[in-house]
């Protein structure tokens, strides 16, 4: 299936590892001109540099976090609102914890993390995304969005606050021609997992592998996602086939997330 999107200016934000880079990765092997952004220079560059290599195609690597106001507003005014087609903001996590330990210092960092962050990013490279072609937005949510995750309150609060934002946005920008969607991975064997397992070992003397078997007893196909499953949706997402696709939610969970919609 012929995409649709060689030559295709696309930014994909939190794209030195894990689901965001192998996004990066799929995009640039469909032809896409990739830009990809992660908080650490070292990081971000390395990533760039494996992208090329794999797919032969050059790789723009930027630096951001967005957890910081000045940051952020940097990488915008440095992209000088050229043409943007694409962006994919594969930012964000959970934060593992019961309610009466959560500080609104916590909280306040999460959602910078989860929503302002991202929030901030669209609003100022907005200008760019109506210059491009047929543009696209890719917000990242998360299964317990819809399917709520217990001593993940915070994080449950805030992707689901993602997804109102991305079918909110979707109807205010459709008729500007930048379509707006949401991706919901499930339980992803990244970085994030492999801290956990780490931590579960230290305090239970768990191995890897029981931590991926007590976590994947509740999804239908009893195994974890790997990124490239989840960066393999997204991808189509981000493409000209998926072109009647706006304001919506799609999971990518093993059928963890049980709800009808």
């Amino acid at each position: 299936m012929n995409l649709g999107i060689e030559g295709d200016r696309i930014l994909v934000i939190g794209a030195s590892e894990g689901i965001g880079y192998e996004t990066a990765l799929a995009l640039s092997h469909e032809g896409a001109r990739v830009a990809i952004a992660s908080r650490s220079a070292k990081s971000i560059e390395a990533a760039a540099k494996r992208i090329t290599r794999a797919t032969g195609h050059a790789v723009e690597p930027l630096v951001v976090d967005v957890m910081d106001e000045a940051a952020t507003e940097a990488l915008i005014v440095a992209w000088d609102n050229q043409p943007l087609d694409g962006l994919v903001l594969a930012t964000g996590g959970s934060h593992r914890a019961p309610f009466t330990e959560l500080t609104d210092a916590k909280w306040m960092e999460n959602y910078t993390f989860n929503v302002l962050g991202p929030v901030r990013l669209l609003r100022g490279l907005l200008p760019a995304l109506k210059k491009g072609r047929d543009a696209r937005v890719l917000f990242f949510g998360g299964a317990g969005a819809k399917m709520l995750h217990p001593q993940q309150v915070v994080s449950n609060v805030h992707k689901a606050g993602i997804l109102a934002l991305a079918k909110t946005l979707a109807d205010e920008l459709a008729p500007e021609g930048v379509r707006v969607n949401a991706i919901c991975p499930g339980r992803t064997w990244t970085k994030l997992w492999r801290d956990r397992a780490a931590d579960f070992n230290a305090k239970e003397g768990l191995t890897e592998e029981e931590v991926v078997k007590r976590f994947a007893a509740d999804i239908p196909l009893k195994r974890f996602a790997q990124p490239d499953e989840i960066a393999a949706v997204a991808t189509f997402m981000m493409s000209r086939q998926a072109s009647y696709l706006v304001g919506q939610a799609i999971n990518v969970d093993g059928g963890m997330a049980k709800g009808l919609l």
